[in-house]
Order: structure tokens, then sequence, then C-alpha cells
């Protein structure tokens, strides 16, 4: 498994090794030894998600508050999507600032984001399924949305917003100053 860092010092990117023959291909999707790699803290993932998505379909940018915020581990099993990922720790260095990368079967990235940290994505291709793990359950109660077109992130999705395809839930997510947000000293894995 190669590991390269990316803009945030606690976000990840993974690429996993690929063994192929004659009768095709093998690769380790997740090893709970990798998990040394991600934090300081033990993550205990404890559900898998799946997503089927058309071109254009954009989710995001979630994230929990505390005491269910989530780690994740994200993936593309079939197709191309744009995965994005905003520190939104108040105090943090990087606070409002955004990393992303294309995530496909060509590739096979993986990305590992931690507590305090939004997500969202938008399917480039006809078709994806989006795989990931989660270290939390979901909780609609400490659930909150950022808005993908916030001009203060001024996030490039590649896609234009009239080929947008989001749901009325997240067609209404908030601006970055009006959210919930974490603070950078908190301890997220208390």
């Amino acid at each position: 498994m190669e590991i390269i860092p990316t803009l945030f010092k606690d976000v990840f990117l993974f690429k996993n090794q690929i063994f192929k023959d004659e009768r095709g291909s093998f690769s380790e999707h997740f090893n709970k030894s990798q998990s040394k790699f991600f934090s300081q803290k033990e993550i205990y993932f404890c559900q898998d998600n799946i997503t089927h998505s058309k071109k254009g379909v954009l989710r995001g940018l979630h994230y929990q508050l505390p005491p269910f915020a989530q780690s994740k581990l994200v993936s593309v099993i079939k197709g191309s999507v744009l995965d994005v990922v905003v520190d939104i720790r108040r105090g943090s260095p990087t606070f409002g600032q955004y990393f992303s990368q294309e995530l496909n079967t060509e590739n096979r990235f993986q990305i590992f984001i931690p507590r305090g940290f939004a997500h969202g994505f938008i399917t480039l291709s006809q078709k994806s399924i989006f795989y990931y793990k989660v270290d939390n359950f979901f909780n609609s109660k400490y659930e909150r949305s950022l808005s993908p077109e916030d001009p203060e992130l001024d996030i490039n999705w590649r896609l234009s917003k009239d080929e947008w395809i989001q749901s009325k839930k997240d067609k209404n997510n908030s601006k970055l100053a009006n959210l919930s947000l974490f603070d950078f000293n908190q301890d997220l894995y208390a």
C-alpha cells in the first residue's frame, strides 16, 4: 500500500497494490492493520455504505457533530467521482480549505477522512458505485451539511451547476459561516 500525503496533515490518500494474472486481478481493499496510518487514535469502522449514482449526482458536503462525528474511508468500485474534503475545524491553519481528488476504477485510490472534515463527491462518469466505511453511526440530530457552492470555499466541481443532481435536502445546505463546526483543539475521538 502506498500512502500519499494531501493538503491536510490528517487526510491520507491510499493506493492499494493490485495483483493481476490471466484470471483477472486481486487487491486488498481494507486491512485493520492499515488503521495505524489513519490517526493517532484507534479507528474502529462500524458500518459500510454503498451509493449508486448517475453522472452529475452531487452528494454533500456532509458531516456529523459529536458525539456522532465520523471518520470515513472512501473509494470507488465503478466509474469516476471527484471527491472533496473540507477542513471545518475552527482555529486550524487550513480551516475553510479543500482538497479534491478524482477517484476511479483506474487509479483505485482511497481517501481517509478524519472527524472534523466535511465530505462530498460528484459523479463524473455515466454511473458510479461509491463505497465507504464509517466509524460512527448515522444520527440525523447531529447531521450537518455544508453548501457545495459556498463562495468562501470556491470549489471547482468540474461540472457546471446546471449538470448537478442534488437531493432536496442538499440543495438547502448552509454556508460555512452559518454552521456549527468543530474546534481545532477539540479531541473528536474522546
